[in-house]
């Protein structure tokens, strides 16, 4: 019989002792208690017994490994009496455990089940979701930890060490080359997180900058005639962006941050410095009626010389028609100036005609810039009438798509659920047209929250991470995704991952300091709150972390704050009218103190404000009662606004449901909270997923 046909029989017939391995050495007892071990000798027997439970050790190798110095018949003795220690050890808990014969000595037949076969049974019989919770339990502790005689014995369970790697590392590279042919892409994503807290170097997002140069694609200057709006210039940044994105020696700034810089007056130096990078690529469009000229530049951070060049001339059309052709060219010669292997990236679904193309980056530009008065309603107009010169092009139905969803998020629209489905019609459309399209994805996700299709959502941002895993938008939202899940130790890398490609977009930060608030790192939580102020951005979660830290009059001013940077970004609530300047003060000052002041009567004026707006507001689930009910520990209010409806403009929220501090526990300390995150399709996730850091896996669920 196979190994792990024996070890899947051994999981089958319920033993009635368990052994960890993984760690230091515990042997328990059929009711959980851990039997006590006193004799270290004695203990080694049965952890080595343990590690191979279907082989016999041999005694004479036993009595020389465990008593080494010591003259042969002494050495059996000691181990003669040791092993009848372990003997009565077992009669007295009526147990059979272990045979012993003259030559030998050995486990009776599955009379112990390990950790170790555990995780080998779940991999055979392909159940990944409990071998993915295995790994994460046993996570990068030592086999068989703290046990130590000499030389010799260190030799024989550095070998035993390495060969039961091996044996993981072989079960798990079977599982996830089985579960990427199957396309079942949440189990795979959820087994090589698991695996690499063992194994870090499997993990693509602690690999993804090792080797790698980075480097930042600057906008290009645009010189041009007064109408041109240097929306072509962009185009070619986008494309050269997206190309180098797809060369695996690449580490590619993000267009956010890299477009912070467009029109700076800021040496190369710095700019380098803040985006992390080693090299920038410089250029200029300049225009002159049809002919054009594309000059570039790639820009050594360190000396701040010129260390290659490219230039294009030819007609507009000529261009546009050539626009992969030029990234493919720049692509190579920048290969070829650092010394990385030429990389041939995948084509993408544009469109030939040129009208549309100079509509869809307009539309596009304005919908990733996204707040202002009229910035998405022309951003819509403009994509729409690309699509309406050009129906099959992909790309345009998903910034479309991307469009319609700023729509929900950072407008005051009184028609939220039904732009959102809008939307994932639209995200679905370019899927059709080209299935390759990660932030359609990220659309449908969105859409799927709204539908407590909590699964659907992270399977799809899961899907759009493997497609683009260099994307750090991507990897934002898969970040956020789980962190709104309560899994804020997955969540954390990537959202890493995401900032340290695109440090200066400040609407990450917030993220970060919620996922540092509920792992307790208070002053990391405090550092990326304030670093998303300083980037110009409403941190309001910088306000909490305050609070956290014991400094509730400090929050108090810091919540108030906000209000001068929340009203440049964020519409009243929908339905409702702008306040007046004297009553907006005075709504941020109560607010704040019932948030952050501690005082109970502070807190009590607060909570009827949220019941009257909850009751008068068009839309009784908007943020502005959703987020203060969490803080303030208000589960009642939580259960009938996110548990009515998640929105694309309140969803966000979930992220401070996980922060372990007073009053804000007493929401997932609640009674009803299981039920509630029952039905919002919450409990589908975990049990997909993993179940919160905060929250383990109930003993009455299967």
């Amino acid at each position: 019989m196979e190994h792990g046909q024996k070890v899947e029989l051994a999981h089958r017939t319920k033993p009635a002792l368990r052994a960890s391995l993984f760690g230091g050495f515990q042997l328990f007892a059929p009711d959980g208690i851990a039997i006590a071990i006193t004799n270290r000798r004695a203990r080694a027997i049965l952890a080595m017994l343990c590690l191979a439970p279907d082989e016999t050790l041999d005694r004479n190798y036993l009595s020389k490994l465990l008593w080494p110095g010591r003259f042969e018949a002494q050495a059996r003795a000691s181990l003669r009496q040791c092993l009848l220690d372990i003997g009565k050890l077992f009669q007295s808990m009526d147990c059979d455990l272990v045979e012993i014969s003259r030559a030998s000595v050995g486990l009776k037949a599955f009379a112990v089940r390990t950790d170790l076969g555990e995780v080998e049974s779940a991999l055979a019989s392909e159940d990944y979701a409990a071998a993915s919770e295995l790994l994460i339990s046993i996570g990068a502790k030592p086999l068989l930890d703290q046990i130590n005689f000499d030389e010799a014995f260190d030799d024989w369970l550095r070998l035993r060490r390495h060969e039961t790697e091996q044996r993981l590392q072989v079960g798990v590279a079977t599982a996830l080359s089985a579960l990427k042919k199957s396309d079942n892409l949440a189990d795979h994503a959820r087994l090589l997180n698991a695996w690499s807290l063992r194994s870090p170097d499997s993990n693509p997002i602690s690999n993804r900058k090792q080797g790698k140069v980075r480097i930042a694609v600057l906008p290009f200057k645009s010189i041009a005639e007064p109408d041109d709006q240097s929306f072509f210039a962009d185009g070619i940044v986008d494309e050269l962006i997206t190309t180098f994105g797809q060369v695996p020696q690449l580490l590619v700034a993000g267009r956010t941050s890299s477009f912070q810089f467009k029109n700076t007056d800021k040496n190369p130096s710095d700019i380098a410095s803040a985006l992390n990078v080693s090299y920038l690529l410089e250029g200029s469009v300049q225009r002159k009626g049809e002919q054009v000229r594309i000059d570039v530049g790639l820009i050594d951070a360190e000396t701040g010389f010129e260390s290659w060049s490219y230039s294009y001339d030819g007609t507009l059309d000529d261009i546009f028609a050539a626009r992969a052709d030029v990234a493919q060219a720049v692509t190579n010669g920048l290969s070829e100036a650092l010394n990385l292997q030429e990389h041939q990236p995948k084509t993408r679904t544009l469109t030939t005609n040129r009208e549309a193309y100079g509509l869809y980056l307009q539309g596009r530009a304005l919908t990733i810039r996204a707040i202002g008065d009229g910035v998405l309603p022309a951003a819509i107009e403009l994509l729409e009438k690309a699509l309406a010169l050009d129906p099959e092009f992909a790309e345009c139905w998903t910034a479309l798509a991307e469009a319609e969803i700023n729509v929900t998020v950072f407008s005051p629209c009184l028609d939220r659920l039904e732009r959102c489905e809008k939307a994932a019609g639209y995200a679905n459309k370019a899927l059709k047209l080209s299935p390759q399209q990660a932030h359609a994805r990220i659309v449908l996700a969105f859409y799927a929250w709204t539908q407590n299709d909590i699964v659907g959502a992270l399977d799809l941002a899961f899907e759009a991470y493997l497609l683009e895993p260099n994307n750090p938008d991507v990897l934002n939202r898969v970040g956020s995704f789980l962190l709104y899940c309560g899994r804020c130790r997955d969540a954390l890398p990537y959202i890493e991952a995401s900032i340290d490609q695109d440090p200066v977009n400040g609407r990450s930060y917030a993220i970060l300091c919620g996922v540092h608030l509920n792992l307790g790192n208070i002053d990391v939580a405090i550092d990326a709150g304030q670093r998303m102020v300083d980037l110009g951005f409403p941190s309001l979660w910088l306000a909490a972390a305050t609070a956290i830290a014991g400094d509730n009059e400090r929050a108090v001013e810091t919540y108030q704050l906000t209000k001068k940077l929340m009203n440049t970004v964020i519409y009243p609530p929908a339905g409702s009218a702008p306040m007046d300047p004297e009553a907006m003060d005075a709504y941020w000052l109560m607010a704040a103190k019932g948030l952050w002041s501690g005082e109970g009567q502070d807190r009590k004026n607060y909570c009827m404000v949220l019941e009257m707006l909850h009751a008068t507001l068009h839309d009784s689930c908007d943020s502005t009662i959703v987020l203060p009910a969490i803080w303030m520990g208000e589960a009642q209010m939580v259960f009938k606004t996110l548990g009515k409806q998640i929105t694309t403009a309140n969803f966000f929220a979930f992220m401070s449901l996980w922060t372990n501090a007073e009053p804000i526990n007493q929401v997932r300390l609640h009674p009803d909270f299981m039920d509630f995150a029952q039905r919002i399709g919450m409990v589908a996730a975990w049990e997909k997923y993993g179940w919160p850091d905060l929250l383990p896996k109930p003993s009455t669920m299967k």
